[in-house]
């Protein structure tokens, strides 16, 4: 006797029903849901210590320094730092600020030069003061 004949008849027309795929359905769809819980769960919990960094054409930059024609010093004795201003005649870069902790004209002039990668006889031609108390 075959398999079927066993079978009470309302089980029967919930086969011929597809009862089977229909009940299938939400069980993959909560399998599917608490999978990407968990998942989403173990992304958003890690950290993140990535560090992005730029990078830079030290080339161009350097090319870019041969192009300074103006530096502008002010000198805040009362605050002990000094504000420069340093003006190029690139075309992406025109004007650049720097804040040292210095009043001093030869660090300020030495500390320049390193930062510009010029000399520090080059800083000293471009170089103008303005002493502020």
């Amino acid at each position: 006797m075959p398999k079927s004949m066993y079978q009470p008849n309302f089980v029967r027309v919930l086969h011929n029903l597809g009862f089977v795929f229909w009940l299938s359905l939400p069980l993959i769809g909560l399998v599917f849901w608490l999978g990407s819980g968990l998942i989403g769960d173990q992304i958003l919990s890690r950290t993140h210590n990535h560090k992005k960094y730029l990078q830079v054409n030290t080339q161009s930059t350097r090319q870019m320094m041969k192009k300074v024609v103006a530096i502008e010093a002010e000198i805040l004795q009362s605050q002990g730092i000094s504000m420069v201003k340093v003006t190029t005649n690139h075309s992406v870069l025109k004007t650049m600020i720097f804040e040292f902790a210095i009043t001093e004209p030869k660090r300020i002039e030495a500390k320049l030069s390193r930062e510009l990668g010029l000399s520090q006889e080059r800083v000293k031609e471009l170089i103008r003061y303005q002493k502020l108390q």
